[in-house]
């Protein structure tokens, strides 16, 4: 990967389960790693200068060579619920890869990009930056560090 290439196009759902079920069985898209995060898992998790204590599920597959994330809020409060609650559900942000995330974020921050939620799930970094207003959708930059295994599949492996 190069410094600014789009990895990820990610959209926050209701239900990942009816949603990973009709991109598998109506698109063909998956199969699907899931996640759950939480305060427990996600390391510096920051939302709006204060810890970030929600849980949340994710799946994610490829399509072709972008990945493609399913998210949905299970308790707490983030920048998906507040997306949720002034554009509904849908495409929520979009990923670029940096190696040298911190060098990444003040770039954009010169720019008037300001980081709104950060954290680290295993080696993997990631920053969402204020940027609906400007482009229609949250941007995230994040290193594509190594994660821990799935807690699952969908569909379930055979």
């Amino acid at each position: 990967m190069k410094d600014g290439q789009l990895v990820q196009v990610a959209q926050v759902v209701e239900d990942i389960d009816k949603a990973m079920k009709h991109f598998w069985e109506d698109f063909g898209i998956g199969p699907w790693d899931v996640y759950e995060y939480g305060p427990e898992t996600v390391q510096e998790s920051m939302y709006r200068g204060k810890p970030n204590t929600q849980h949340y599920a994710l799946a994610v597959t490829w399509v072709g060579p972008i990945q493609y994330e399913l998210m949905q809020p299970l308790d707490g409060y983030s920048i998906y619920n507040e997306f949720i609650e002034k554009h509904g559900y849908g495409l929520q942000h979009v990923k670029f890869y940096y190696s040298d995330c911190a060098k990444a974020v003040e770039e954009y921050r010169k720019k008037g990009y300001e980081v709104i939620q950060s954290g680290r799930i295993g080696e993997d970094e990631f920053y969402y930056l204020e940027s609906v207003d400007k482009v229609g959708a949250v941007l995230e930059l994040g290193n594509a560090g190594e994660i821990p295994p799935p807690i699952r599949t969908y569909p379930p492996q055979q």
